[in-house]
C-alpha cells in the first residue's frame, strides 16, 4: 500500500517509480480524488460541528423568548441533517476508492533496481558451484524419477494434472530435505521455527497482497478462507494491527508447510515433473526489521537461502531481478536460480525480496523507539529458504547416474538414515 502523503510530497518522485515499474503516471488522478475527498471530509466535519453548534443555540434562544431566531436555527439544522448525509456518503465512497487505487499499484523499485521489462533485464550477480561433467546425455527428472517413486499416474487419477504421489524412498527424501532445510535455518541462519494455519481470512491474504491482485492463482475454501500459497501469508501477518518495541527487533521466523497454488497463470509452463505443483512444500523465511536495516537483511536472508544450496552441492547463481520482473510487493529481490542438467538451464529456486513498508501499510504493522514517541511502519521481508520439491529435482538431475539411480549429497544421508543413493 502507498502512502498518500508521500505522493502529495513528491508526485513526481512517484510517477517516477511507475514509469520504471512500465506503468503510465498515476498521480495527478489519485491527488485530484484526494483532494476531492479532503474537501468532502472538512466540509462533513464543519457541517457536523454547525450542526452542534446551531442545536445548542436553539434552546438559548427559545430561552430568551427569540421564537423567530429559533425558529431560524432549527431550519438550518433540518437542511444539514438532510445534507450531510450525502456528503459523508460521498466521502466514503471516494476514501475507498483512493484505497483500492493505492492497493493495486505495486511496489515502486528501489535506486539500485537494474530497468528493464522482463527476466532479460535481470542481472547476474554471481555463480557457486561447477556444473557436473557427464559421461552420458542427463535426462530431466520426469524422465527417470517415476522408477525412484516420483509417480505421477496415481496423482493424476485422484487429483488431475500437477499432483505427485511420492512412494518410499523419494517420500523420504522430500521429508529429509524439509528437515535438512529447517535445521540449517533455525541454526546458524537465526531464525525461528514456526508451525502456522494454512488457511488464511481475506484481511490476511490483503495483506500480504495475495488479494485482490492475485485471487485467480489462489484456492479458496466453501466458507471463504484462502488455503495459504507460501507461509509467508501466514508467518508475516503475524505481526498485523500491532506496535512493537524496536527492541524486539528484528524478528526472523520459519515455517515448513504445504503450499497452494492454481498456477492460474502458468498455463503451458512446466507441464511435465516436479517443477510448477499445486502442492508443494516449502521452507520460507520472513523478517521483521526497522526500516534502516532492511537493505542489509536482504543480503542476510538471500544469504541463508544460498548457504542451503552449497550445503547440498548444488550450482546455483543469484541474479538481482530487474524492475519489469519484480513481483507486486517487492521493492528489491534477488532470485537464485539453481543449475538443471537434464534442462541445461538455471532455474529458480528461490526468491527474497525486500517489501519495504508496503505489506506493513496493508496489515498496520508498526513498532516505536524510545527515541521516537510516534510509532513507524516496519518493513518486512520475505525469502524461499528453500523450495522443497524444486531442491528434490536439483537433487535428482544433478546427481543422476547412468543405470536411472542418484547419488544423494554428504549432508542428507544422516536425515535419509543412512540411504546414500536412491535405486530404481
Amino acid at each position: 500500500m502507498h502512502d498518500i502523503r508521500a505522493i502529495r510530497e513528491n508526485p513526481a518522485a512517484f510517477d517516477l517509480g511507475l514509469s520504471r515499474r512500465g506503468l503510465p503516471p498515476q498521480a495527478d488522478a489519485i491527488l485530484a480524488d484526494d483532494k476531492r475527498h479532503r474537501a468532502l471530509v472538512t466540509q462533513a466535519q464543519t457541517g457536523q460541528a454547525r450542526r452542534n453548534e446551531a442545536s445548542k443555540a436553539i434552546g438559548a434562544a427559545m430561552a430568551k423568548g427569540d421564537q423567530a431566531a429559533a425558529e431560524a436555527l432549527k431550519a438550518e439544522v433540518a437542511a444539514l441533517k438532510q445534507s450531510l448525509p450525502a456528503c459523508e456518503a460521498e466521502a466514503e465512497v471516494l476514501g475507498t476508492q483512493i484505497r483500492d487505487a493505492l492497493a493495486a499499484i505495486p511496489n515502486l523499485p528501489a535506486d539500485d533496481v537494474p530497468l528493464g521489462e522482463d527476466e532479460s533485464g535481470n542481472v547476474e550477480q554471481k555463480r557457486w558451484g561447477t556444473p557436473r561433467t557427464f559421461d552420458f546425455t542427463p535426462r530431466e527428472h520426469a524422465d527417470f524419477a517415476p522408477a525412484l517413486g516420483l509417480d505421477f499416474e496415481t496423482a493424476a487419477k485422484m487429483s488431475g494434472a500437477r499432483f505427485a504421489f511420492l512412494k518410499g524412498q523419494m517420500a523420504r527424501l522430500e521429508r529429509a530435505l524439509g528437515q535438512y532445510m529447517l535445521d540449517m535455518q533455525t541454526g546458524a541462519a537465526g531464525y525461528v521455527e514456526c508451525a502456522t494455519p494454512l488457511l488464511v481470512r481475506d484481511d490476511a491474504a490483503f495483506g500480504t497482497t495475495q488479494l485482490p491482485k492475485f485471487r485467480e492463482d489462489l484456492f479458496q475454501t466453501t466458507d471463504g478462507r484462502w488455503l495459504i500459497s507460501t507461509s509467508e501469508m501466514s508467518l508475516t501477518n503475524a505481526v498485523r494491527e500491532q506496535i512493537m518495541d524496536a527492541g524486539a527487533l528484528p524478528l526472523r521466523m520459519t515455517a515448513l508447510t504445504p503450499c497452494f497454488r492454481s498456477e492460474a497463470g502458468a498455463a503451458g509452463r512446466d507441464t511435465r515433473g516436479y517443477i510448477r505443483q499445486h502442492q508443494f512444500w516449502k521452507v520460507e523465511l520472513v523478517s521483521i526489521v526497522e526500516p534502516e536495516a532492511s537493505d542489509a537483511e536482504l543480503e542476510r536472508k538471500t544469504l541463508a537461502a544460498e548457504a542451503v544450496l552449497e550445503g547440498l552441492n548444488l550450482p546455483y547463481r543469484r541474479m538481482l531481478l530487474c524492475s519489469g520482473d519484480m513481483g507486486f510487493a517487492a521493492r528489491k529481490t534477488y532470485d537464485l536460480e539453481v543449475w538443471l542438467p537434464g534442462q541445461g538451464a538455471y532455474r529458480e529456486i528461490s526468491s527474497c525480496s525486500n517489501c519495504g513498508d508496503f505489506q506493513a501499510r496493508r496489515m498496520n504493522a508498526r513498532y516505536r523507539s524510545a527515541a521516537d514517541k510516534n510509532p513507524r511502519f516496519v518493513h518486512t521481508l520475505n525469502g524461499s529458504g528453500l523450495a522443497v520439491g524444486r531442491t528434490l529435482v536439483a537433487i535428482l538431475e544433478n546427481g543422476q547416474e547412468a543405470d536411472g539411480s542418484v547419488t544423494l549429497p554428504p549432508a542428507l544421508h544422516p536425515y535419509m538414515g543412512g540411504i546414500t543413493r536412491l535405486e530404481p
